[in-house]
């Protein structure tokens, strides 16, 4: 539970962008700098600002941008580049390997089909680099969408194409998608950049549903790896709650959610800060 690498790799950079301003730059994050409402705004009250692509002609040497772990297209990383501004560049390793791989395989001149959710900061990216290498990129976000996809192929060579996948995306799904296409494209490489611990954490939900009469997921409701936490544990366990704090927690205990429970599990998203889980099992033990 809590955060992975590339999250904590993240908001590190920002806190220590933040405590080493000593010339008074003005800091901001590209977009929302992860997915967890609390720690934005602990970050907001000590001076980080979010910068939305629109507001980029408004930079200049006098500013700081943070790229998020979810990566950036690179015509925008240039946009800031050419504003003067300076960039540190927080993209998670993992998802910065599969902007490279959908680079690389672009230039070779096949396509790049991703596994992933529309309007993703990290499919954004993926697409931006995969776009700028001049090959064709195809978005799929579930096995049907991957049978419509699949007709494109018929007939023509694929070698040179591959099936990558957003890190924080369903195995479950993942593996659905690639056996559709592969049953169509034989030659299609398949690459599974599924983040290990979005994998670990979905193993590890599996085993805590088999001991537990509720589940709680602590997350941002705009995290996507939250989310699926989410959808795994409603259909692992019938009594699953998505809370983002203990003041949740204290609605559902209020509602009585929780009665007659004897054993509640606790998992969290991989944007979701220690001190936010220790919270929410503080509020439940007092209750219970």
């Amino acid at each position: 539970m809590g955060f992975c690498f590339g999250v904590r790799l993240a908001v590190n950079a920002a806190e220590s962008a933040l405590e080493q301003n000593s010339s008074g730059k003005k800091i901001f994050s590209l977009g929302p700098l992860i997915h967890n409402e609390t720690v934005l705004k602990n970050l907001s009250e000590r001076g980080l600002k979010i910068l939305e692509e629109n507001q980029i002609d408004l930079l200049d040497e006098n500013c700081v941008v943070l790229l998020r772990a979810h990566g950036v297209p690179p015509n925008v990383l240039q946009k800031i580049k050419a504003q003067g501004a300076d960039v540190i560049d927080s993209t998670c390793p993992r998802v910065a390997t599969s902007i490279l791989r959908a680079e690389e395989f672009s230039k070779k001149g096949g396509c790049v089909i991703l596994a992933g959710d529309a309007g993703h900061g990290e499919v954004r990216a993926v697409q931006g680099s995969a776009e700028q290498g001049g090959g064709k990129f195809v978005l799929v976000q579930n096995a049907a969408e991957a049978e419509k996809a699949s007709d494109f192929f018929e007939g023509r060579s694929c070698e040179k194409s591959v099936l990558l996948c957003q890190t924080t995306f369903s195995p479950d799904e993942f593996k659905k998608i690639a056996d559709v296409l592969l049953s169509k494209i034989p030659d299609l490489q398949v690459l599974d950049t599924i983040c290990p611990a979005t994998q670990s954490r979905q193993k590890a939900l599996r085993d805590l549903a088999k001991k537990s009469d509720a589940i709680i997921v602590v997350g941002g409701k705009k995290s996507a790896n939250s989310r699926r936490l989410f959808e795994l544990a409603r259909a692992l366990c019938e009594k699953s709650f998505f809370v983002e704090n203990a003041q949740d927690v204290a609605r559902l205990l209020q509602e009585g959610s929780l009665c007659g429970v004897e054993n509640v599990g606790i998992t969290a998203g991989a944007s979701t800060p220690d001190f936010l889980i220790e919270e929410v099992e503080r509020a439940i033990q007092a209750q219970c």
